[in-house]
């Protein structure tokens, strides 16, 4: 057991993590779905706990249950890896990206997520207004108004190529490079980092 926890809990290459993602996209078509993401599983739950009345709720959600499982086990997934398998003594962060990161006042580099920024205190600071609330939403809200997330339109959207995601897609680079380049910088400063 302790070899497969080794085996598992090593950096996996790009010529392994690569092919088994694009292979989703095959592994969907064969049987017999054409969409894939995350953010569609937050609509199947709202259908399956919302009373019937709205209009966008109001389809046959049990169809997609496949989409509800696979969310589940990303979040399973995650919790085993970040609690059984994680290893703060092996988050590597470049060095480019720190001193970028200490530029903004993250000066904390042992775990994935700066903990200046997301920790449980936080969560009603103006940080936690920014990050937590306001971050939110506008995920939610952007995945919603694109119909879809990066993952959905990037790999499968792209995959079945459509224009809607390859444009999405652009669009999300560019939101993402706005927000790190200009933004960020910016309500740092109003947070205080």
């Amino acid at each position: 057991m302790d070899q497969f926890i080794a085996w598992i809990s090593q950096p996996w290459p790009w010529y392994v993590a690569g092919p088994m993602i694009g292979l989703t996209v095959p592994a969907l078509l064969i049987l017999g779905n054409k969409s894939f993401g995350i953010s569609s599983s937050l609509r199947h739950a709202c259908a399956a706990c919302i009373p019937a009345g709205i209009p966008f709720f109001t389809y046959d959600w049990k169809k997609e249950m496949w989409n509800i499982m696979f969310v589940l086990g990303v979040l399973i997934g995650g919790a085993l890896a970040g609690f059984l398998l994680s290893n703060p003594n092996e988050v590597v962060v470049a060095e480019s990206t720190q001193a970028a990161l200490r530029e903004l006042g993250i000066t904390e580099f042992g775990s994935l997520m700066p903990s200046e920024i997301f920790n449980w205190s936080n969560l009603f600071t103006l940080k936690g207004l920014f990050f937590f609330v306001i971050g939110g939403f506008l995920v939610g809200f952007g995945t919603r108004y694109a119909g879809g997330c990066t993952s959905g339109h990037a790999i499968m959207g792209i995959s079945n190529l459509q224009l809607p995601s390859v444009i999405a897609t652009i669009a999300f680079m560019l939101g993402g490079f706005t927000m790190t380049h200009l933004l960020l910088p910016y309500i740092m400063r109003i947070v205080g980092l």
